[in-house]
């Protein structure tokens, strides 16, 4: 009978011709880490800010509803606390609009300013690997040469 090579032995050797850089793949994994981080704590302030102003709106709204539904002695006065109230609410919808745009405005420039570090970090990361992987293959077709022949 015919005798079968041993593939086990062949792939062993031919992936230890060809290391792998798991520093790399570190480095990748510990600028991602890094960046999510930046990111999660852009966000948690943007929602911390943004709750404040909403807590704040709320309680003056209320405060107001309160100062409208005292009683007033002619009718004509509840006609002017229901205007005052409907004129105060739509200054302090257009403030807390701005505001709100103001953080959504900080956020924008945080994580475009973030991505773009990131970018730059991966870039030169990938640049590294290439040239690292591109030297070890190199060092390996060399050495499979040498030993060919």
């Amino acid at each position: 009978m015919a005798k079968t090579n041993d593939m086990t032995a062949t792939l062993k050797e031919m992936m230890g011709s060809f290391p792998v850089d798991t520093k790399s793949m570190e480095d990748a994994f510990k600028t991602t880490a890094t960046l999510n981080e930046k990111l999660s704590n852009v966000a948690l302030e943007a929602a911390e800010k943004s709750s404040e102003i909403s807590s704040k709106w709320t309680k003056d709204t209320l405060n107001k509803i309160a100062d409208m539904n005292k009683a007033k002695a002619e009718p004509a006065d509840y006609a002017k606390a229901i205007t005052d109230f409907a004129s105060a609410q739509a200054e302090v919808a257009a403030e807390n609009m701005a505001a709100f745009a103001e953080i959504a405005k900080k956020v924008q420039m945080d994580t475009v300013e973030l991505m773009m570090a990131a970018g730059k970090d991966l870039s030169e990361d990938a640049t590294a690997a290439v040239k690292k992987a591109t030297a070890d293959a190199t060092t390996a077709a060399k050495k499979a040469t040498a030993t060919a022949k």
